[in-house]
């Protein structure tokens, strides 16, 4: 008696795995399919076309199986199921991040330093043909401050001698140290759990360490009203990761006690089109998407401009990402700041700003990026 039941209880979930097997195929078919993941912050393939020449070179079966793949009924769920048991078994890395006891860290390739020497000469190139004071920032990344979390054998490179080497060949360029500064803070929130960005607080003493260097007085940090502005942000790294065992993210906004110095936000999205003016720093429609990064100037843009009522000069930023929650602080102490992100630039900067009409430039830069962005190069044919 016991075995027929054992035996009909086979029978059932047999029944049940390979109905499943057959649903899911037609369920991910007949599903609306979007364009864009904003959990895992990435374009999904379109459907593939079908011609003779992508079935002789395999695109078609390839990007079919992205397809499929990128489109699969409940598709993120599963990927979290897949991670929360390798994570269970002692695999500690996914999709390039590190899952660590309190934070996501990113796991950061031993870099090309041909390709980081042609970037130095670039900045070297630049500094030599503008008569402006050039000042250049290299921030470390949260897997460098919090190395000691990371297990012993995972690979992961040595920032501060990263730091040194760009600096060491910097010549005609003044260096800031903020490694000290963050190293110095690494046991308050700096860094974000879940992606891959600083915080308001640790753009913060980089603005206070810039400011000895710069000749700028930094404002004290009793001086701000600190709005949380987000309690729920799930960063880059939860996006690459999809672990749901590391707390969400706060986001802080830096309010001056005494009023904000902004009096316009100007953002340049393409070349020949007229800038869209803004009254604040603070883009807050991002606040309700999975970007929240982005409340911080928006976007990435070629061309951001911060105009306060500050009696300080004009300063010029070449920067990456780091610069958006990092730039709002300098309005106290410059009348002026130009952001430029050279990724969305295609052109000379000769034919976009004059970098000798600001009184000083900041290049900005996290190390991640700056090994792995080729764009600087451009200012060394312009």
């Amino acid at each position: 008696m016991k075995k027929k039941k054992l035996n009909k209880l086979n029978l059932v979930t047999c029944i049940v795995f390979f109905a499943i097997l057959l649903a899911m195929p037609i369920i991910t078919a007949i599903l609306p399919k979007k364009t864009f993941s904003e959990t895992e912050n990435k374009s999904l393939q379109k459907m593939p076309k079908i011609s003779a020449k992508t079935i002789y070179d395999r695109s078609y079966m390839n990007d079919l199986e992205t397809y499929v793949s990128d489109h699969f009924a409940g598709r993120t769920g599963w990927i979290k199921i897949k991670t929360n048991l390798e994570n269970a078994l002692g695999k500690y890395e996914q999709n390039g991040i590190y899952i660590l006891k309190n934070r996501l860290a990113e796991k950061i390739s031993e870099p090309d330093y041909e390709s980081i020497d042609k970037s130095i000469a670039a900045v070297n190139t630049f500094a030599e043909a503008n008569n402006v004071p050039v000042f250049f920032m290299l921030v470390p990344t949260s897997a460098e401050v919090y190395a000691d979390e990371i297990p012993e054998n995972a690979p992961n490179i040595n920032q501060k001698e990263l730091i040194g080497y760009v600096y060491g060949n910097l010549k005609p360029v003044n260096t800031i140290d903020v490694y000290s500064a963050m190293t110095a803070n690494c046991e308050k929130y700096i860094y974000y759990r879940t992606d891959h960005h600083w915080t308001t607080k640790g753009a913060y003493y980089a603005y206070a360490a810039a400011g000895k260097k710069m000749g700028y007085e930094a404002a004290p940090e009793g001086a701000y009203d600190v709005e949380h502005a987000a309690s729920d942000f799930r960063g880059t790294f939860y996006s690459k990761a999809l672990y749901d065992g590391i707390e969400p993210d706060t986001m802080d906004y830096y309010h001056l006690m005494d009023g904000s110095n902004v009096t316009e936000v100007l953002v340049t999205s393409e070349y020949g089109k007229e800038s869209v003016s803004y009254e604040s720093v603070y883009f807050r429609e991002y606040l309700d998407v999975k970007d929240k990064y982005s409340s911080f100037l928006g976007t990435n843009q070629p061309i951001v401009t911060i105009k306060s009522d500050s009696d300080g000069g004009k300063l010029l930023i070449f920067k990456d990402s780091y610069a958006h929650c990092y730039a709002p602080f300098l309005a106290e102490n410059y009348s002026e700041i130009t952001l430029m992100d050279m990724r969305y630039i295609k052109m000379s900067y000769k034919e976009l700003v004059n970098p000798e009409e600001y009184d000083q430039v900041l290049f900005l830069y996290n190390v991640s990026s700056f090994i792995t962005d080729t764009n600087l190069r451009q200012l060394a044919y312009d």
